[in-house]
């Protein structure tokens, strides 16, 4: 059974950090492209950042979050993390991974994913 679990996620106060981790079973995590997407109540699904698989490890971020926040992978651990600095109050949302079957590259990602994460809460606020 392929699953991918976000963890990391929690209380955080404006200008603090948090890392979140998604960690995969079931598939090798290093073959994908992984997307980070969040959903803040009353606005659509948003995908932040992205970062390609194969090895390549290029990661690509929206202006809102770029120089904030940071994609890396440990393939070892078969596991891609966000390392989220400065964390402002529109931050706050629910935190996804997702990565779609044989996607290498964040360039070829769509909006349809055939790996999700349950999601993990990010709530960020003095």
């Amino acid at each position: 059974q392929v699953q991918l679990v976000e963890s990391g996620g929690g209380l955080a106060q404006p200008g603090e950090s948090l890392q979140l981790s998604c960690t995969a079973s079931g598939i090798t995590l290093s073959n994908l492209a992984i997307r980070w997407v969040r959903q803040v109540p009353g606005q659509e699904r948003e995908g932040f950042g992205c970062i390609d698989g194969g090895g390549i490890g290029q990661a690509y971020y929206v202006t809102s979050v770029k120089d904030r926040f940071t994609i890396s992978r440990d393939d070892a651990k078969n596991t891609v993390y966000l390392q989220m600095n400065n964390l402002k109050s529109e931050d706050t949302g629910v935190y996804y991974c997702a990565g779609e079957s044989l996607v290498r590259r964040c360039s070829d990602l769509g909006k349809t994913y055939t790996y999700w994460g349950q999601g993990t809460q990010v709530t960020v606020s003095s």
